[in-house]
């Protein structure tokens, strides 16, 4: 049989380089129209996908009406992101101005230590000299890195300038959210059917893996950290310490980095009881230690056997996704990242299962020269 290309004219062979051009032209052009759109369609479709198990046990108490059910848990949902995820938001973006301004100024320092930090027992001498030490070496530092940082101020401006439009993206991707919750089986379907052009034999392994995925760092990783800085944001803010809203999001984003919220909550503790009175501090610490450990007990409950992506893939998604696309894709980077991982792990250990099979009668004949030699 004669080669493809000698069975086609040369009129044939320009005929298909310029469709094969077009083709291209149109897929490009369709990607950059959609861009702007893509971080809200990501993060709609992580939404319902960690949602759904909620919907449908919704729909089946409201007597299976999933358009019913599909409505409540939106608006549920746009209530949290209007109310307290706002209203934190708010003063999360204050403290990351005020932050940029004094590091691109080189007018950033730890604050001196208050008196009162004498006073307290067994550690309050040397608690007292290590601070007031930190505080005086941080401002001569920062003093001569000061040209240095600017640019890390310009970009955290840039982060804090775009907090309303990721703010606009979570709304619309919330109300998004409530039109893919009834079609789930079907979309569900339609994307087990393109799988199926892409992996064949695992199209229905990949797609449950990939779900399961999401809904494991979307609940047990994304969740409980938003739900631990809003509550512990909410804890400040009543309790009258400074940026609030700053140590929230500097809460959140630990607990999505998996390293912890007591690099805050320790030197908050010990601020509330340094200027609050006995009974003051005794509540806040009652309310905010119970909040700050919550997460050790929640994710274990969420995510079963444990997130098995390691950090540094989730670390890299949540910078990664952040310079990429804002404060949405702080979320949706380490998801993204982790569906990827997971799917390559699966992918690269099904190969090697395939494998094994094959090399196996070649050992046992190889086993078998060697006994009879």
């Amino acid at each position: 049989m004669r080669p493809i290309r000698q069975l086609l004219s040369g009129e044939d062979e320009i005929q298909l380089a310029v469709r094969l051009a077009l083709l291209a032209l149109l897929i490009y052009w369709s990607f950059v129209v959609i861009r702007p759109f893509i971080p809200i369609l990501a993060w709609s479709v992580v939404l319902a996908v960690a949602l759904y198990p909620v919907f449908n046990w919704l729909s089946g108490l409201l007597g299976n009406r999933p358009k019913l059910a599909a409505t409540a848990l939106t608006l549920i949902n746009l209530g949290i992101v209007i109310g307290p995820a706002t209203w934190l938001g708010l003063g999360a973006v204050e403290g990351i101005r005020s932050f940029a301004a004094q590091l691109g100024a080189g007018t950033l320092a730890i604050p001196s230590p208050p008196a009162g930090v004498k006073d307290l027992p067994v550690i309050g001498t040397q608690l007292f000299a290590l601070w007031d030490q930190a505080s005086t070496n941080l401002r001569a530092a920062l003093r001569e890195f000061a040209p240095h940082l600017k640019p890390m101020a310009g970009t955290m401006l840039g982060l804090a300038g775009g907090a309303g439009v990721g703010t606009f993206k979570f709304l619309v991707a919330v109300a998004l959210t409530g039109f893919l919750l009834p079609a789930g089986p079907r979309l569900v379907a339609a994307s087990q059917r393109f799988l199926s052009r892409v992996v064949a034999e695992r199209s229905e392994n990949f797609l449950v893996l990939a779900g399961a995925t999401i809904r494991s760092v979307a609940q047990g990783v994304i969740g409980i950290a938003v739900a631990q800085g809003l509550v512990i944001g909410m804890i400040l803010k009543f309790a009258d310490v400074p940026r609030a809203g700053l140590l929230a999001f500097a809460v959140m984003m630990l607990g999505i980095l998996q390293i912890g919220s007591a690099i805050v909550v320790i030197p908050v503790l010990i601020w509330i009881w340094v200027t609050k009175s006995f009974a003051a501090a005794l509540l806040i610490t009652a309310c905010l230690l119970p909040a700050s450990l919550a997460d050790n007990v929640l994710k274990p409950i969420v995510m079963g056997r444990g997130l098995t992506t390691p950090s540094l893939v989730i670390f890299l998604g949540v910078i990664g996704g952040t310079l990429a696309h804002g404060i949405v894709g702080l979320f949706i980077g380490p998801i993204i990242l982790a569906v990827a991982w997971e799917l390559l792990t699966a992918w690269v250990r099904d190969d090697e299962v395939r494998v094994a099979p094959e090399t196996e009668p070649v050992a046992k004949t190889r086993a078998a020269n060697v006994e009879t030699a």
